[in-house]
């Protein structure tokens, strides 16, 4: 058996202890240099198992799962605990803003009925930034449980934001590894029609969504982007399954906590529209969409447009904190009349990543995670207010990708079982034997 997944888990731990060090040194943000002093201490030791499995005889998967399990937990879950308790206690700088956001939407939306403020309301605020909240109005709900429950480390906002994370992700890992079909599918004389994804590729996607740096660094310290690219994955995974009402459902819940959802949506419609389940799609769609937002807009569509639109265009009463120095940024900021060109240079990459759409839809969902990777990577690029953490959004969904391209070729490896019981050792001693990726670049990471 080939070495390289435990050599790439060695590179891969010990950048991210490199990078943890480097953040507890260097930053300049307190939640963020703690959560780099715990990280570190993460990474490094995950690194230390790896070398060591490297010297072990055998298949080495399980093994390599507990650790990637057991670092997800040290660098993402551990961190965010502990700032929550010191938050709740009293100590500053445990959260980014967008906690508090997120929690002071939550506290407006019960008393009335819309998470906003507008303009003129927040203008007169002693810290205006923390008025805006530039999120769909479904992010609200994560901070109910503080405005019901007021300020515990279990009410805290990013403890949901990781909640709903993982429970998105156990449900595309069961999706992917067959939902069920290794005992539900059906069985014709012994053999399993659907294997599904195989376990290496899923491993790495885990990987991609709860250890890698920048994703376990804003699960401890902001964590609102972590629910909506959960979302996409589990609608993806859903569209895999040609569970086109589910996939509606899951990109539209996204959709209602933020408007990086809405390429992913209509990138699944072009799939869907392709499949001929579009008008069940869009109904999965509409549904979380219309319940979070004709509300808000009926009562206070001038407090939507102030902070969802206006605000994240670069016209707020203050300036977005998202400022890093992307093109859309630079180009905003230092070339005259940047503040229209930016938006009309991401208009344009909008409408040709939809044409191009229209000539050539994907034609799996695989397909469509790398157009969502494509259009997600070329806005965060050009938007006039970005921060290089959105990256976390390409990241994430190619380590999806992998299971997704994977579980193509596993719906056609069913005949190698041909004869044998159903049931998960045989699909590990199978897989271990033969590999079903269906790429070269599958296989490489697996």
């Amino acid at each position: 058996m080939s070495n390289r997944p435990l050599i790439i888990d060695l590179a891969f731990y010990s950048l991210a202890a490199l990078f943890a060090g480097a953040t507890a040194l260097w930053t300049t943000l307190d939640s963020h240099a703690q959560w780099g002093a715990i990280a570190f201490g993460g990474y490094l030791p995950a690194a230390v198992c790896a070398a060591i499995l490297l010297t072990q005889p055998g298949a080495v998967w399980r093994r390599r799962a507990i650790v990637a399990g057991a670092t997800a937990v040290a660098v993402a879950a551990i961190p965010l605990v502990f700032m929550a308790i010191d938050r709740a206690a009293g100590v500053s700088g445990r959260a980014q803003e967008e906690v508090l956001v997120v929690e002071a939407s939550g506290t407006r939306l019960l008393e009335t009925g819309s998470p906003y403020l507008r303009a003129d309301s927040i203008a007169a605020l002693p810290e205006p930034l923390l008025g805006y909240n530039p999120y769909q109005p479904g992010m609200a709900v994560f901070g109910i449980p503080a405005a019901l429950l007021g300020e515990h480390w279990w009410t805290d906002a990013r403890v949901y934001f990781l909640l709903a994370a993982a429970a998105c992700a156990y449900a595309a890992v069961r999706l992917l590894r067959g939902g069920g079909a290794l005992q539900g599918a059906a069985v014709e004389g012994g053999a399993l029609e659907a294997a599904g994804a195989g376990k290496g590729p899923l491993l790495r996607a885990v990987q991609a969504t709860f250890v890698f740096p920048v994703c376990a660094l804003t699960f401890a310290t902001g964590g609102d982007d972590m629910p909506v690219v959960a979302l996409m994955v589990l609608a993806l995974a859903l569209a895999h399954r040609e569970r086109s009402f589910g996939a509606g459902l899951a990109v539209g819940a996204a959709a209602s906590l933020k408007l990086f959802a809405w390429p992913v949506a209509v990138v699944l419609a072009f799939l869907l529209w392709r499949n001929g389940n579009l008008r069940r799609y869009l109904g999965g769609f509409a549904l979380p969409v219309a319940v979070t937002m004709l509300p808000v807009l009926a009562t206070d569509a001038r407090g939507f447009f102030d902070n969802v639109i206006a605000f994240g265009l670069g016209h707020g009463v203050v300036t977005s904190p998202a400022q890093s120095p992307l093109p859309g940024f630079l180009i905003a900021e230092h070339v005259p009349g940047g503040d229209l060109i930016a938006p009309a240079l991401l208009g344009l990459a909008a409408v040709v990543i939809a044409w191009l759409l229209w000539t050539r839809p994907p034609a799996s969902a695989a397909s469509a995670a790398m157009w969502c990777v494509a259009g997600l990577s070329a806005a965060f690029l050009l938007m006039p207010s970005t921060r290089f953490g959105y990256l976390l959004y390409p990241v994430v969904l190619l380590g999806w990708w992998l299971p997704l391209r994977d579980a193509i070729a596993g719906s056609a490896v069913g005949t190698l079982f041909t004869g044998l019981p159903v049931d998960d050792e045989v699909v590990d001693d199978l897989e271990h034997e033969t590999g079903p990726g269906p790429s070269l670049a599958v296989e490489w990471w697996r």
